[in-house]
């Protein structure tokens, strides 16, 4: 992939080195979680880089995970390097689908990390970066990325986070009734609860003569939120492919390939009064 620069601060995306005073204030956390909160591994990283005697406190070697630290110290090293915050970076991932979102998986399918194999930001290779949300194995298309856990947590709380618009094949025509039952929504059990789960906007794309493309927009992800909903219609799922978050739509990104966000990027992940349906450009490939 040819060489990317980092955008410059836009809103949404704090400047990292303004957040150290704000921390410093802050109530003290466990070793590992102030390793992570830094951007430079996840949580599960850092606990073993803990546990394996790489990570000093001033001159004492720290084993404990939950270690409490103040968030502002730095006296922290990793392998005897002063530990120093990553710069933040955000990026999208055109997701194929068999990919599992996750960084490790015990059952040793692909990940989602297999598309970043050998990838270089500047000459350098690409820090630590986490999902934004997920999508599951089955799915495809646009999948955030980043090292900057504030941001990912305020893009993917329903509260404060985009809406997100699929496109999706299902097995049949769905009548307008249908349509509107999937915005009323309906009752499902998720993890041994009964939970309310609604589309924002559901519409039909178009139509063939035995299935049919419907665009459909969340505000708010639950797990297997949208298959859950249709197969509660009798609507079963044929593909799903994530075409937009917010104003940031995946466009002609190709499959497997990423790209970094720009400032203008960054600003269409702004959240919108409502989850209102755009039009989106097709993105079926």
């Amino acid at each position: 992939m040819s060489r990317v620069r980092r955008p410059a601060s836009a809103p949404g995306a704090p400047d990292a080195a303004k957040k150290r005073p704000a921390e410093a204030a802050g109530k003290r956390h466990g070793i590992a979680r102030i390793l992570s909160k830094r951007g430079l591994c996840s949580r599960t990283e850092a606990a073993e880089w803990v546990r394996a005697g790489r990570v000093r406190l001033g001159a004492r070697v720290v084993r404990d995970p939950e270690f409490p630290v103040a968030p502002g110290r730095d006296d922290i090293l990793v392998d005897g390097v002063p530990l120093a915050a990553s710069a933040p970076l955000y990026l999208m991932l055109n997701k194929p689908r068999g990919l599992v979102t996750t960084a490790r998986d015990e059952r040793g399918r692909d990940t989602v990390y297999r598309c970043f194999d050998g990838a270089t930001l500047d000459g350098a290779p690409l820090p630590w970066l986490a999902p934004v949300g997920r999508l599951d194995q089955a799915s495809e298309g646009l999948l955030l990325f980043s090292n900057d856990p504030a941001w990912a947590a305020r893009i993917t709380d329903p509260a404060t986070g985009p809406c997100k618009t699929y496109r999706v094949q299902v097995d049949r025509i769905p009548s307008p009734d249908e349509l509107a039952a999937l915005r009323a929504g309906t009752h499902v059990e998720i993890e041994g609860r009964r939970v309310q789960i609604a589309a924002a906007q559901a519409g039909l794309l178009r139509a063939g003569t035995r299935n049919a493309w419907l665009e459909i927009v969340l505000d708010e992800g639950r797990n297997r939120q949208i298959r859950r909903l249709l197969q509660a219609f009798d609507l079963a799922t044929l593909r799903l492919i994530r075409v937009a978050v917010g104003g940031l739509v995946l466009g002609d990104l190709a499959k497997g390939a990423w790209r970094v966000l720009s400032a203008e990027d960054l600003a269409r992940l702004q959240r919108t009064p409502a989850c209102a349906a755009e039009v989106v450009p097709e993105t079926l490939g």
